[in-house]
């Protein structure tokens, strides 16, 4: 087959004057590409790099492909950029692997993803939504308890989530506040802070789902329930964490996880493909965080790779799983 590959590169940024430091941290470099093409590749099939943005208006009409493999973030702070490549491949009638616009859409907004998760039973943080710095006046009103932390409110790759994101005291929250409203361009969430474990969920299929591992991600220094995956911590995962596939949990509670994971991944209807984030509570209730249906796949760092390594799997196995439940979807719906 034709396999078409939408992704964006971190070298294709042209980034803001006043940007942070971390506005391309959720691109690609082209090491990930040329990874993911040759698994592809190796599975049997052609690829055309058909890249994000104009380069992927302009090549995709003239492709000809079967089905595009879509990890493109799409451009721009808005909320459902990651929706804008199956946009267009849904217009031209493509068939795409991944989740649909909406979904995508739904997802990065965390807030949207909030309130889709909680009606279907799943326990998460509570939280506020802050637009401007006048909306923190009222926020003593709502009765948050701290700590809580604070961060953009339509990222993922933990763009703006830092080591001094976490706020122990009201009086403190302005200032990380602002620097969210401004640097991100994009309203805040603020989150209750749940003491404990970070836990990812990976993900894969359809009918049904199913869990491919549950990860814990390990500070080196040792757990004492304040550690958080921040874009620190990120860049300089080889010397600050470990991870443990499956955790170090009691049986029951990584039932538990598996089954909110998949009941996440079908409540925002998640296709194909999909990691999900909690934090596990010190009477080991899990909580959800977030959704990621576009999730990293560089076979170097990001997070479901990794998983799926330390649970058995080869890069090449999870690439094939990805692209199958895709075209299964597919060949289902003639």
């Amino acid at each position: 087959m034709k396999i078409g590959l939408a992704y964006d590169l971190k070298t294709a940024v042209e980034a803001r004057p006043d940007a942070p430091d971390d506005e391309a941290e959720e691109y690609d470099p082209p090491d990930t590409i040329n990874a993911l093409a040759s698994e592809i590749e190796g599975l049997g099939h052609q690829v055309v790099h058909l890249g994000g943005g104009n380069e992927f208006l302009r090549r995709i009409g003239s492709a000809n492909v079967d089905l595009v493999f879509n990890i493109a973030e799409g451009k721009g702070t808005y909320r459902s950029r990651e929706a804008q490549v199956p946009s267009v491949l849904e217009m031209l009638g493509i068939p795409y692997s991944g989740s649909d616009p909406l979904t995508l859409a739904i997802s990065l907004d965390k807030p949207m993803a909030k309130q889709v998760v909680l009606s279907a039973g799943v326990s998460s943080p509570r939280y506020r939504i802050v637009r401007h710095l006048d909306d923190l006046h009222a926020l003593a009103e709502h009765g948050l308890n701290f700590p809580v932390v604070v961060k953009p409110a339509f990222e993922g790759s933990s763009k703006g989530i830092r080591l001094t994101s976490k706020v122990d005291r009201r009086e403190d929250l302005e200032e990380p506040v602002k620097t969210v409203l401004n640097a991100y361009r994009q309203p805040a969430l603020i989150e209750e802070f749940v003491a404990g474990r970070e836990i990812t969920v990976g993900v894969v299929g359809n009918c049904p789902p199913r869990v491919i591992g549950v990860m814990e991600v390990v500070p080196r220094n040792g757990l004492d329930g304040n550690f958080m995956y921040t874009i620190e911590v990120k860049r300089e995962w080889q010397h600050l964490v470990s991870y443990r596939c499956p955790p170090d949990l009691p049986d029951g509670c990584i039932k538990a996880i598996e089954q909110k994971a998949l009941a996440v991944f079908k409540a925002l209807q998640c296709r194909d493909v999909a990691r999900v984030d909690f934090r596990i509570d010190k009477k080991h209730e899990p909580h959800f965080l977030e959704v990621n249906p576009l999730p990293g796949l560089s076979p170097v760092n990001s997070d479901l790779p990794l998983m799926a390594s330390l649970s058995g799997w080869s890069y090449r196995l999870l690439v094939k799983e990805i692209l199958e439940a895709a075209l299964q979807r597919y060949a289902k719906a003639t």
